[in-house]
């Protein structure tokens, strides 16, 4: 029985706070101006440039920083971290980072993470972690809801869609197969789910000739047809299909397979549906796109990713489970070492729903997000990036010698230069080289992928801060630098 008590009314005067030998001659005032420096935007060097990659030279000074045996000034070192080390990277929270699926965190998830890392809350059980907990809980209930699963739903934040992908997976074994039918089992992907997915089978114990790719349709969706075709197919030859794993938002296109579709025929053969909603799953919060994720509610399982769409810092994701207590049959574990932190039936200890013993409070920083910004305005910041993305391809449709390759969806938008003539491998490498000038000028960071077998330009515009502006005049540089890069060519090839 875990005593509930009360938090004691203590207030201590900040010059009464001992310091500790971890904090080493740092005192508490000092160290609360260092947070304050590294919180503070204007204590940061500016970053002009969407992806600044540091050089030989300069990664040859910090890899042989070393370490000191008596410790440096804190300034000091604060000062090193932000004018020397934080400035080389990827700025995933520029608002012209398009590269990826880019992190636009919101500075008050930032907050979270410090409250929550100062105070070094462990979330695993009910007895270290009882407030978080309940905070884990309530958000997971809510989150549950507003993509339509039933009261029966549970589940648990995690690092990212990588682990919830895995947490969904090994469930969705020990709950379809018995063990001496995993040889002979068989899950169902699309060509365009996340390579997480095929990760997190071959981890849990499946080989490559378990996982059937299934072909996808004109907009990028799992064909259906080619689906059940391929089911029926193992089926008559003794295999035993288990698992169908859509997905809610692809990395590539932002395509939505056809949910409900999947869910009959998975009920038809009786298979665990997982969707991957890591990036997609968050257009849920918007009132004018939850439409589009018709049928998500009806999954087993859903991988869902906050630092993707919903402005958290990394890593925060979450496990769905349509059905909460297949969690604690897959992961629950007694050693005597726990048993004095055994929850009651009103309690939960996190650790037995999932891989991790030890884990943060992740939920906390979504908590304070959503308290502060409200439920509505994060609606309104993911409807943005749709618009963002439609405003991109309105660009393009007035320019000639573009091909949009996949329209603007959950704001994600492939696009490819070609010209008349021009074969398909000249394309490519016209595409590539597109890219290359977008990333050397650094106005916006714009990357390519593999559409079909084609190199494409793809744009994923979900920062809210981004403007209209921006999205035309990206459109209008890459334009620029297609037809420098083509007068460039045609200048190499001349004869001589």
């Amino acid at each position: 029985m875990i005593n509930r008590l009360s938090p004691p009314d203590l207030t201590v005067p900040f010059d009464a706070i001992p310091t500790s030998r971890l904090l080493g001659d740092v005192t508490p005032q000092a160290f609360a101006e260092a947070v304050s420096r590294v919180g503070d935007q204007r204590q940061q060097v500016p970053m002009q440039r969407a992806v600044q990659v540091i050089d030989a030279a300069g990664a040859a000074v910090l890899r042989n920083v070393g370490i000191p045996s008596t410790g440096r000034p804190l300034n000091d070192v604060v000062a090193q971290l932000l004018q020397n080390i934080n400035p080389w990277r990827a700025k995933m929270d520029h608002p012209r980072f398009f590269a990826f699926i880019p992190g636009p965190a919101s500075p008050l998830s930032a907050l979270g993470d410090l409250a929550t890392a100062m105070h070094n809350v462990h979330a695993g059980s009910w007895l270290q972690s009882s407030g978080p907990s309940a905070i884990e809980a309530g958000l997971i209930d809510w989150l549950a809801s507003r993509v339509g699963m039933p009261a029966s739903a549970g589940g648990l934040f995690v690092s990212g869609g990588s682990m919830a992908n895995l947490t969904a997976l090994t469930v969705a074994r020990d709950q379809k197969l018995a063990p001496h039918e995993r040889p002979s089992a068989v899950a169902y992907v699309s060509e365009q789910t996340h390579s997480s997915v095929a990760k997190g089978l071959k981890i849990i114990g499946f080989l490559p000739d378990q996982i059937r790719r299934v072909p996808t349709d004109i907009a990028f969706r799992m064909d259906m047809t080619a689906l059940a075709s391929a089911i029926e197919q193992d089926r008559a030859i003794g295999l035993k299909p288990f698992a169908v794993i859509a997905s809610a938002g692809t990395t590539n296109t932002g395509s939505i397979d056809p949910l409900r579709p999947i869910r009959a025929l998975c009920d038809l053969h009786g298979m665990w549906m997982h969707v991957d909603g890591a990036y997609g799953a968050s257009a849920a919060l918007s009132p004018a796109h939850q439409g589009l994720l018709d049928g998500i509610g009806e999954a087993d399982s859903l991988s869902w990713d906050a630092h993707k769409w919903l402005f958290q810092t990394y890593g925060c994701g979450m496990v769905l489970m349509r059905n909460r207590t297949h969690l604690t049959q897959t992961f629950n574990t007694r050693p005597e070492y726990l048993w004095d932190a055994q929850a009651d039936a009103d309690q939960i200890n996190y650790w037995d729903l999932g891989g991790e013993l030890t884990r943060p409070a992740r939920a906390m920083k979504l908590w304070l997000t959503l308290q502060v910004l409200g439920s509505q305005a994060v609606g309104d910041a993911i409807a943005r990036g749709c618009q963002l993305a439609q405003w991109a391809e309105d660009e393009l449709h007035g320019r000639s010698n573009w091909e949009v390759v996949s329209p603007a969806q959950l704001a994600i938008l492939t696009f490819r230069m070609t010209y008349p003539g021009m074969s398909s491998e000249a394309a490519d490498a016209l595409n590539r080289a597109i890219s290359r000038r977008a990333l050397d000028d650094g106005f916006a960071a714009v990357l390519t992928t593999q559409l079909r077998g084609r190199t494409v330009l793809r744009i994923c515009s979900i920062h809210p801060d981004a403007t209209e502006t921006d999205m035309r005049e990206t459109i209008r540089r890459l334009d620029a630098y297609g037809a420098a890069e083509v007068s460039a060519t045609a200048t190499t090839a001349l004869p001589r």
